[in-house]
């Protein structure tokens, strides 16, 4: 197979996948819910680049809201979503060290979980930023660690197996 279709049909499996993950979902109050949907994208940055992982990420976004729209399409979360993309690529693509997922991971935490998102929710719904931070802290300190350990578990088999080499 050309390296170029390669890429692309697997980029379209780990949407594919992103998309399922997303309709899985456990709510925690109205405004914070915990999802698997980073995981794929994670893996998509890692194994082909920031570029590939933010592409992959924003049409994850818009093709779940598509198949289940659960409020209002407001394009922030896809730009958030692009942005987590863009981040498991940069700092996954050159290796996927215990070290370095933690930095991802922390990175996605705090630029899209704690900072945007809440911007985005308080756009959306006029809540106040300071509460929506400090709800959206407890599950940010709880899902950390499973995130990574989830991110370390999938991340070596499929950097392996889908060829994270330059194709």
């Amino acid at each position: 197979m050309r390296p170029h279709v390669k890429r692309i049909t697997i980029s379209a499996m780990l949407l594919a996948i992103s998309v399922i993950f997303g309709f899985f979902k456990i709510p925690l109050s109205q405004v914070s819910e915990i999802r698997l949907q980073f995981l794929p994208v994670a893996v998509e940055g890692a194994v082909y680049g920031p570029l590939y992982g933010g592409i992959v990420g924003g049409l994850s976004d818009i093709l779940c809201y598509i198949a289940r729209p659960t409020g209002p399409f407001f394009p922030g979360f896809t730009i958030s979503a692009v942005i987590q993309g863009v981040i498991y690529g940069l700092i996954l693509r050159k290796g996927h060290s215990l070290k370095r997922v933690m930095i991802a991971q922390a990175a996605d935490c705090i630029l899209i979980s704690m900072i945007l998102n809440p911007i985005w929710l308080y756009f959306l719904y006029g809540m106040g930023f300071a509460a929506l931070f400090s709800a959206r802290l407890i599950k940010v300190l709880v899902m950390y660690p499973i995130n990574v350990a989830l991110i370390m578990i999938v991340i070596k088999p499929c950097k392996r197996y889908l060829g994270g080499g330059d194709l």
